[in-house]
């Protein structure tokens, strides 16, 4: 029995007992043991038992991320949606009489974006957990997902966590605002955990020896070793056992419905049938075929003929943009990156020094045809810009005074109204900040170093900052700062262009390139490593 086959019949058998507990709740409708033989072509359509609620042709927005096999994806022969979600969220419409309406969203933003009421329900392979429910009501939970460590194939250090643990010089991958995420924090801090956008990054990653594990879904770690034989194999024991459900506004009332639906799915073999056929040998589709990997030569990447790319930066955000104190000239992370993304692509980097306030509407608006500046990829912001794919991830912490006693987590500040928090205006910080306090308990500064020398200073009691930042603000006053609590945020970053930009694509093609190469891992060891030295005490 292949390793794919036994995966399918355990989906099966847990989707089955939870089903069955779900309703032995008072439900209606039973469930019988649905087995993954004989899986047909075509899904079954058997009459529905009498019973289940009529939603009246009802329109139900589902957000799906389109980049999780075999949930949902774009199919690469055809080019139109497919997926588990998709097969099973259109046998769920056809027994509720309602219409599924599929909008494609981000991972990073999708949980929130269902709890603000966007989306009447999200179907991303989520996993249910006490948190999430707090903000979203989940359905019944449908499979059952084991968490493991993805290694590259001659990989002799690592057989389980606990390897990674007690060498300090390893690190580990995942995708960021996930499940896997808050798994490795168990483990390890955040400064040995590079979390990226999508776990295709995370992989590619791992291929080129730019991070030593990847934490990840054991369905799709096996999908990407069965593409990667030869470089990839998965190793120690489940690191944690998940349930995944499809989630909701909280009192929505699709949840017993769908669950209903759900519950008579399994009952009919529909269930089986849809998971043999997503789950089983059968299933072939692997993420190379949805992202094709670029080649690795220089000579396949686009060539832009030339053509000067104006480039926004603030000059005044360490490390990323700023005017060497000793030279007189702009440097940093951007402008080494910019300039060899432009040596790739064949084009001419035009830098343009931008106040931070306005330059995203800026760019929005085609003043500039790209911009620089260390910025967090957000839903937000992406429906006036487009962003590149995700670069770093930035965690956001609490700055405060050495002496500091009063606080200890952002509960502190919460729970005492005296106290003031400060950040600069126009960024995720900001809005990190309200998501605690009201505004008049927050004092916005136009940049970083005046909220800071206002610390300091005790005209404000602690700043939210993003912790590279609060980092080199602490390096350079060790006698007067520190950072306290957990991260408050992790977040993305990545460069920003006009919607519809042709620079999108070719960039991307452009930073896989580098991070094949090495060339960003040097840069980052360059500018974020100990030998970064320049503090905003030397820019003044």
């Amino acid at each position: 029995m292949t390793q794919k086959r036994l995966i399918v019949l355990l989906f099966t058998l847990v989707l089955t007992l939870l089903l069955a507990a779900c309703s032995s709740g008072g439900s209606t409708t039973t469930t019988t043991t649905a087995t993954a033989t004989a899986a047909p072509t075509t899904p079954p359509t058997t009459q529905e038992t009498s019973g289940l609620p009529d939603l009246n042709g009802r329109e139900v927005t589902v957000a799906v991320e389109n980049a999780y096999l075999p949930f949902n994806y774009i199919d690469p022969t055809t080019g139109q949606p497919d997926g588990w979600d998709y097969v099973v969220w259109d046998e769920i419409c056809r027994l509720l009489n309602c219409t599924p309406i599929y909008v494609e969203a981000g991972w990073e933003g999708m949980i929130q974006a269902v709890a603000d009421g966007q989306y009447d329900a999200a179907a991303d392979g989520i996993t249910i957990t006490a948190d999430r429910a707090e903000i979203v009501d989940f359905s019944v939970g449908y499979v059952n997902i084991e968490q493991r460590l993805l290694v590259r194939l001659d990989e002799t250090r690592i057989d389980s966590i606990e390897d990674i643990v007690n060498d300090t010089s390893l690190v580990l991958g995942t995708q960021t605002g996930t499940t896997n995420y808050e798994t490795a924090l168990q483990y390890l801090p955040a400064d040995r955990i590079q979390a990226f956008e999508q776990f295709p990054f995370a992989v590619q990653a791992l291929i080129a020896g730019d991070i030593d594990a990847v934490i990840i879904d054991e369905i799709a770690g096996l999908g990407y070793q069965g593409e990667n034989a030869d470089k990839l194999k998965l190793a120690g024991e489940s690191l944690s056992s998940d349930q995944l459900g499809f989630i909701y506004p909280r009192g929505s009332d699709l949840v017993q419905p769908v669950n209903h639906a759900l519950e008579e799915m399994a009952r009919n073999g529909f269930l089986a049938s849809v998971n043999s056929r997503f789950f089983g040998p059968s299933f072939t589709i692997t993420y190379d075929d949805l992202f094709p990997p670029e080649e690795e030569t220089e000579g396949a990447l686009p060539d832009l003929d030339g053509r000067e790319v104006t480039v926004a930066v603030e000059n005044a955000y360490l490390p990323f943009n700023y005017i060497d104190p000793a030279t007189g000239e702009p440097a940093g992370w951007d402008y080494e990156v910019w300039d060899e993304i432009c040596r790739l692509l064949n084009c001419v980097p035009v830098y343009v020094e931008a106040g931070w306030e306005g330059m995203i509407q800026a760019v929005a608006d085609g003043q500039y045809d790209a911009a620089a500046d260390g910025i967090t990829i957000t839903e937000d912001r992406a429906q006036i810009v487009d962003f590149s794919d995700g670069y770093v991830s930035i965690e956001q912490r609490l700055l405060v005074r050495l002496d500091e006693t009063r606080i200890t987590g952002i509960e502190d500040i919460v729970n005492d109204t005296s106290l003031i928090l400060g950040t600069q205006t126009g960024t995720t910080n900001y809005e990190t900040a309200l998501q605690y306090l009201p505004a008049n308990r927050i004092q916005a500064f136009e940049q970083f170093p005046f909220a800071v020398q206002a610390l300091i200073a005790g005209d404000i009691d602690a700043v939210i900052i993003d912790e590279i930042s609060g980092l080199g603000y602490q390096g350079e006053n060790a006698d007067s700062l520190k950072l306290v609590g957990d991260s408050l945020s992790s977040d993305q970053l990545g460069f920003i262009y006009p919607k519809g930009s042709e620079l999108v694509g070719p960039v991307n093609q452009a930073l896989r390139a580098m991070i094949d190469s090495g060339f960003l891992a040097e840069i980052n060891e360059r500018f974020f490593g100990p030998s970064f030295t320049i503090t905003y005490d030397d820019l003044e």
